[in-house]
């Protein structure tokens, strides 16, 4: 039985960086996230990898997780990010999503 990766778009107040967030799950878009809202996709047990992006350019660092069969693995996140780290996102775009696995 595969597990399931569900990814939420949680924030409180403003967010700059708003639309629709894509969900690349090993390399590969394998959906996308609007505001306040959730993606579940199946996932093989094993090691996968997961980033958020919106645009070309912004993005979330890469997290690595493992799945065993029948479990859910959580991951929230958000645009928004303190001011320092948000006006560094323009040189580091990876740093322009926060992404928490819970």
């Amino acid at each position: 039985m595969p597990a399931t990766l569900k990814v939420a778009h949680k924030v409180i107040g403003a967010e700059v960086r708003r639309g629709t967030f894509d969900v690349v799950v090993d390399g590969k878009r394998a959906g996308t996230v609007e505001k306040h809202g959730t993606f579940e996709t199946p996932v093989e047990p094993g090691r996968h990898t997961l980033q958020i992006r919106n645009g070309r350019r912004n993005s979330s660092r890469t997290a690595a997780f493992d799945a065993d069969e029948d479990q859910v693995i959580a991951f929230r996140f958000s645009g928004k990010n303190i001011l320092p780290i948000f006006l560094l996102s323009f040189a580091v775009p990876s740093l322009a999503i926060s992404l928490r696995r819970e």
